[in-house]
């Protein structure tokens, strides 16, 4: 009896048209008056390599802001006390409902609704000097970010299992050990991923303190080069070269960090990029002995 396989005539035809729209894309970059040999010539120029040291800068220090306020509106919005809980709910409300685009124009512009800045004996000082185009745009993005890791935390406290709170309770364990010591290290496991997006996303995000709070990062060193040197579009193929890259580099560093904290979750860790590598060079190499002894067969 011979089996015949089915024919998939509709993936044949979906893959000629893909590769033909694919070709005709490249042909329009490949065709365009775009001088693509300027890239090249700036991809290490001072002034881009600074911006880009800004970039990861504020993206690190706005993830960082976000991510403590985001815990402390976790807990705040998990609280039975209804003030707290009350307040953790307007701010995500407001700071998720608004544009992070008009959130970084307000900060920026913060000095003509208060003119001053007053803390008593600690700071004192007139908005316009402490509201720098960095503070506009750290407390402008971290503020933001603030809002959403405090849902995705909150989410990765709820999924872990009320019993293991009652338990320590039952030990004699407060309520803030408690969280700390049991909950929190179980709950990273669904907490890491969606903040290593996040993350991400901030490094993109961040090209908006350019324009909004005048923040000399990535995209506005590169777009400055394009005004002086005519070669605007090349130069904003460079930024998106760059964020290309650190989005690249940091999703390697997200996927070992999601690896680590599944340890406790997965029988069977997912294999590492060079792992994979190792183990299909080692089934060519089977493939091969196998197919060699069977010709000397």
């Amino acid at each position: 009896m011979k089996a015949i396989p089915v024919r998939h005539y509709g993936r044949w035809v979906s893959a000629v048209v893909v590769l033909g729209l694919l070709g005709l894309l490249v042909n329009a970059f490949a065709t365009a008056n775009v001088n693509y040999s300027a890239i090249p010539d700036y991809l290490f120029d001072s002034s881009v390599l600074s911006g880009l040291g800004k970039t990861v800068l504020i993206s690190l220090l706005a993830m960082l802001l976000g991510l403590v306020l985001g815990i402390v509106l976790a807990v705040m919005r998990l609280s039975k006390n209804p003030v707290t809980s009350s307040v953790s709910w307007l701010y995500i409300w407001f700071f998720r409902g608004t544009p992070v685009y008009v959130q970084l124009l307000l900060w920026f512009n913060l000095a003509l609704i208060f003119p001053y800045i007053n803390l008593g004996p600690i700071y004192r000082d007139e908005m316009s000097d402490f509201m720098t185009p960095f503070m506009a745009a750290l407390l402008g993005l971290g503020l933001n970010e603030a809002a959403y890791m405090s849902e995705i935390v909150r989410a990765g406290i709820q999924s872990v299992d009320e019993g293991q709170t009652e338990a320590a309770h039952a030990l004699g364990m407060s309520q803030g050990r408690t969280l700390r010591r049991i909950v929190l290290p179980q709950a990273m496991r669904v907490i890491v991923p969606p903040t290593g997006n996040e993350f991400i996303n901030m490094l993109k995000t961040s090209s908006l303190a350019a324009s909004a709070a005048q923040y000399l990062e990535l995209l506005r060193s590169t777009s400055d080069i394009g005004q002086t040197t005519g070669a605007t579009v090349e130069m904003l193929f460079l930024a998106a070269t760059w964020y290309l890259i650190l989005t690249s580099v940091f999703s390697v560093g997200q996927f070992y960090l999601e690896r680590r904290y599944a340890r406790g979750s997965l029988r069977t860790l997912p294999l590492t990029p060079w792992q994979k590598v190792k183990q299909n060079l080692k089934n060519a190499a089977s493939f091969s002995n196998r197919t060699t002894g069977g010709v000397s067969a």
